[in-house]
């Protein structure tokens, strides 16, 4: 019940102006003035915030535009042919206008909820009647919901608005803040929240710790080229933080690893039957059309009735072919007619309707293993899939390129060996200059693949040769994701044309580094939000 009240308080501040809200003579009722008086109030509300930053229960508000960013890049395709593509196809094929975002302008209105709800608890939190080791826990992993929302806005949309305290209706006509800006606000309030959680016990699944602070620090230091920090904070998380990476790879996403070793910030999940509590990735990049007939067994409980959305390029599935990375590759993609990696006994030809599917394949990370399946009776909003946000893998790449920029390539090149190793490929030797910050790009591109990273980091890294964003070299007319494609032979891909073959091509530098500020926002306005170039 307080979970309710909680939301329809942040509802009610969100339409009306907070003297408003607070002027009404709710006797009986949880207001802003009552809530917020005891440890269970405070950590109901910072429950709601997290559930929000994450919905991982929820395909629409965030989870179809993180997929939509993957399809967007050269690791997936939209995927799904049999239905409608209008929610991800302005920006899977870079016909994006403000005014037909598809799925993307959820996001945006999403981030700001949280971010308003989370002002309101700061303010409110600060001046409860709670100890200062309860406000510092609750204080401090609201910084970070804050933080990380603000993160996803700045690397979608570049300048936004940007405010830390609690709006009425009448103030929330806001200009955008430079980019610089937005980071510096995302830094301080990462550091605030890593000293408050300083000493908060670690092992708490689910909830922020100071080490997440510090490994969402490290990456957008390392998305700044603050490269010094970089390496500082992912340092700091790898030598002095209780993670260590999986022994096996394909744990890191198993269904039965929740929280494992190398975790350090995940979404929860659930298969408790009569709650809604379980993870819509699987089913929303889950296979499409899977039958029965194609199961050993012969049963439809081991059918889960994918959507088909977000599925692996033979491009991506090259780029483990060539190291012979056998371990990532099957961790990450099966192919139509193969085994499920982990699951050959009871998946062993995974089979799926091709004619709904561009790339015959499917996201290996998202699957859920039919052992699991049988003990559901419930599937859709039941899947037990964690999905990590941060792991100890990103901050030993992110020491990588930080150490590669200051000019240590010996440690660079350790650490992305490290990473090697635990997926059996051999060390990389002798790699210095260019040819070693390649080497960089492409482990991040293997070991994150689906992970969340790949658009930001596209745009973001410079390609060695031109010093331009590797993405200009990927997309537009000329780019070498599309030319493979336009000239690819792969049986699955190319013998499904319903989405169109020269992916990639609408892409032009001169406005698709950023997506556009959905035309809506710039309305409520009044005109104060300036749209980003070119759209």
């Amino acid at each position: 019940m307080k979970k309710i009240i909680v939301s329809i308080i942040v509802l009610a501040v969100l339409t009306v102006s907070c003297e408003d809200f607070i002027e009404k003579d709710a006797r009986g009722t949880q207001t802003l003035e009552n809530y917020f008086q005891t440890v269970q109030e405070c950590e109901n509300y910072v429950n709601e915030l997290t559930h929000r930053l994450l919905l991982s229960n929820d395909w629409y508000a965030l989870l179809a535009p993180r997929l939509t960013n993957e399809t967007a890049t050269d690791d997936a395709w939209m995927g799904n042919t049999g239905q409608d593509s209008g929610a991800f196809r302005p920006c899977a094929q870079y016909l994006v206008t403000p005014e037909n975002m598809g799925s993307m302008n959820s996001i945006y209105t999403a981030h700001y909820y949280t971010i308003q709800s989370a002002n309101i608890g700061l303010e409110r939190m600060a001046v409860s009647p709670l100890s200062e080791t309860q406000k510092n826990q609750y204080i401090g992993e609201s910084l970070f919901i804050r933080a990380y929302c603000y993160y996803e806005l700045v690397n979608l949309f570049g300048a936004v608005p940007l405010y830390t305290t609690s709006l009425g209706t009448a103030d929330l006509k806001l200009e955008r803040s430079p980019a610089a800006a937005v980071y510096a606000q995302i830094e301080t309030d990462l550091k605030e929240a890593a000293a408050k959680l300083e000493t908060i016990q670690v092992n708490r699944n689910g909830r922020v710790n100071k080490w997440a602070a510090y490994a969402l620090l490290a990456r957008v230091s390392l998305f700044q080229e603050k490269w010094v920090e970089a390496k500082q904070y992912s340092n700091k998380v790898i030598s002095e933080g209780p993670y260590a990476l999986e022994a096996d790879f394909l744990n890191i996403w198993n269904v039965n690893n929740h929280n494992g070793v190398e975790s350090i910030l995940e979404a929860q999940s659930s298969s408790v039957q009569d709650k809604s509590l379980g993870s819509m990735l699987p089913t929303f990049a889950g296979a499409r059309g899977e039958d029965k007939k194609n199961f050993p067994s012969n049963d439809a409980k081991d059918v889960i009735d994918g959507w088909g959305w977000c599925m692996p390029t033979s491009d991506l599935e090259n780029a483990y072919l060539s190291e012979n990375d056998v371990i990532r590759r099957r961790s990450t993609i099966t192919k139509w007619g193969e085994a499920a990696y982990g699951d050959e006994v009871l998946n062993p030809t995974h089979k799926f309707s091709l004619n709904d599917n561009k790339s015959g394949r499917i996201c290996r990370k998202y699957y859920i293993p039919i052992a699991t399946r049988r003990a559901l009776d419930k599937k859709d909003g039941h899947l037990p899939l964690n999905v990590p946000l941060i792991r100890l893998a990103e901050m030993y790449l992110t020491r990588a390129e930080a150490a590669y920029q200051l000019g240590d390539a010996g440690g660079a090149l350790a650490d992305i060996n490290t990473i090697r190793a635990r997926v059996k490929l051999d060390a990389k030797v002798g790699l210095a200059g260019p040819n070693l910050l390649r080497q960089i790009y492409k482990e991040r591109r293997l070991e994150l693949a689906f992970e969340g990273l790949r658009l930001f980091d596209i745009r973001r890294e410079k390609d060695p040769s031109t010093g331009r964003p590797v993405i200009e070299s990927l997309m537009g007319p000329n780019g070498t994701f599309v030319k493979y494609n336009m000239t690819s032979t792969d049986p699955f891909e190319t013998t499904n044309l319903k989405e169109a073959q020269d992916k990639g091509i609408n892409f032009s530098p001169a406005k698709n580094l950023l997506w556009p500020i959905p035309q809506l926002e710039i309305d409520l306005s009044g005109g104060l939000i300036k749209q980003n170039p070119g759209y």
